[in-house]
């Protein structure tokens, strides 16, 4: 680890530590929210929720809820300010390749998803109890393409906004309607057939829907994952360019 993107990933990991927006929307938002709409529909099987335990359904749906923080939110106001105070030009003078910060953007990125994941899943364990997996990798698949695709649509969106102002509004308006639509929001039998069209091509609907069909058994989610894969390979692509030029 000390080559050039060790030493960053190093300084990031203890910068995202420290970030009060990381701590609330990476960490806690996805919580406590899980938590009080969980206990709002209950834990008896339901039909609205493809029969199966509502709370078991959002414990499933709010992994994929930790990932759009990290690329929505998190990521690009961490990326647009140091552009907007000139830190990567100074990584750039002290010799930094410019692909070496791209890795540790994604490294540190993937660690942040991780341990936000695993902390939510601590939490709804005893709360509301883990739902058994029952296509495992699938789901391993899935969060691993969504992880990916997300952190580096939030390079790219982190690379292309002027100021951490801008950074988080953008953010905040790409993070909430995909939230309520995609992922945390009333489940798609309950939606409108017009709220269900906007919702389904989502990067976030793609990504829940590839995760919570197969962690559930209720559905391979074969075409979403094949769109999951595709757009992350689409934002990965870009984001490396952008990142490296």
């Amino acid at each position: 680890m000390n080559t050039a993107a060790g030493r960053l990933i190093r300084a990031e990991l203890k910068l995202m530590t420290r970030d009060p927006l990381v701590l609330t929307f990476v960490f806690a938002f996805p919580i406590v929210t899980m938590l009080i709409i969980g206990g709002a529909f209950g834990t008896r099987p339901n039909p609205g929720f493809d029969h199966t335990n509502p709370a078991h359904w959002y414990v499933a749906s709010y992994l994929t809820v930790v990932i759009a923080a990290v690329g929505l939110v998190m990521l690009p106001v961490h990326l647009a300010s140091y552009r907007e105070r000139g830190v990567l030009r100074r990584f750039a003078a002290a010799g930094f390749p410019r692909w070496s910060f791209a890795v540790a953007q994604l490294v540190v990125g993937l660690i942040t998803t991780a341990v936000a994941c695993a902390l939510l899943l601590a939490v709804a364990a005893p709360v509301y109890g883990l739902p058994a997996l029952h296509d495992g990798w699938r789901v391993a698949v899935a969060l691993a393409f969504g992880a990916v695709g997300f952190i580096s649509l939030g390079v790219l969106l982190g690379t292309l906004l002027p100021s951490a102002r801008s950074a988080q509004a953008v953010g905040l308006l790409l993070f909430f309607p995909s939230f309520l639509l995609g992922a945390g929001g009333p489940p798609p039998d309950v939606m409108g057939s017009v709220v269900r069209h906007v919702a389904g091509p989502l990067p976030l609907t793609l990504l829940t829907n590839a995760v919570r069909g197969p962690w559930l058994g209720v559905d391979s989610a074969t075409a979403s994952l094949v769109g999951l894969v595709a757009m992350t390979v689409a934002f990965t692509a870009v984001a490396a360019r952008r990142a490296v030029l």
